[in-house]
């Protein structure tokens, strides 16, 4: 309790000698002010029904119908663009790890607004290779903030990433993207079987890393699996 306290005064000290700036505009208050959270690029229809992608017209991607895909769906609130891109670069590359608060809660909003029938929330893995270079998984700081709001537990540490894999964003196509992520994840336990999980990500490409996990889960047992991504590639 005392611990916990003390904290709790660091830091309103801390933001009283250095407050927090809008990673947006810049003004004092809060890392991503109100009225920067309002122009953040939501998602609008037409969007695929099973991984989300924007589409020119009403019907399912060529991706959804050319893989067999094991995850239910993904669901995204915001555009990988404009501030959302900016605040995402800041957080997974800039060790700026404040921002996983806000970005964790418009996640958790989301989610209330658009529920998924989920029992647990399950962090996209890093290989302990990028984790060591890293030093924090972002989308593991995104779920525990998500988790805080919605009374989801968090577990992190049931499905892992059993090899290093080149990231996504240089592969070539979403052909490339599948082979790359072949059996990359695994459960190391059955901690997960006949749960329904929320899989969270920071970024979703094209659904490959999600849909990926969700092999791993269903293998594992899981009853279901659909992912959450802060934000979707347009």
């Amino acid at each position: 309790m005392f611990i916990a306290r003390l904290d709790e005064v660091k830091g309103k000290l801390v933001d009283l000698l250095f407050p927090p700036r809008c990673v947006g505009c810049g003004s004092e208050g809060a890392f991503i002010c109100a009225s920067c959270q309002g122009s953040l690029p939501r998602l609008t229809p037409p969007i695929c029904p099973t991984c989300s992608k924007p589409l020119a017209q009403a019907h399912s991607c060529p991706y959804c119908r050319n893989w067999k895909l094991d995850i239910d769906g993904v669901r995204s609130p915001f555009a990988f663009e404009g501030l959302t891109r900016r605040a995402i670069h800041h957080l997974k590359y800039g060790h700026f790890k404040a921002l996983a608060a806000p970005l964790g809660q418009l996640l958790a909003q989301y989610l209330e607004c658009h529920p998924v029938a989920a029992d647990v929330l399950v962090p996209v893995p890093l290989h302990s290779r990028r984790l060591r270079e890293r030093g924090y998984n972002q989308s593991a700081l995104l779920a525990a903030e998500a988790g805080k709001r919605s009374g989801l537990p968090v577990v992190t540490d049931s499905l892992v990433r059993l090899r290093h894999t080149k990231a996504q964003v240089k592969t070539a196509d979403a052909e490339e993207r599948q082979r790359n992520l072949a059996g990359a994840f695994g459960c190391r336990d059955a901690k997960l079987a006949g749960k329904r999980v929320l899989v969270i990500d920071d970024v979703c490409t094209t659904g490959a890393t999600l849909n990926s996990c969700a092999t791993a889960l269903r293998a594992a047992g899981a009853a279901s699996v659909w992912g959450l991504a802060l934000a979707r590639e347009v």
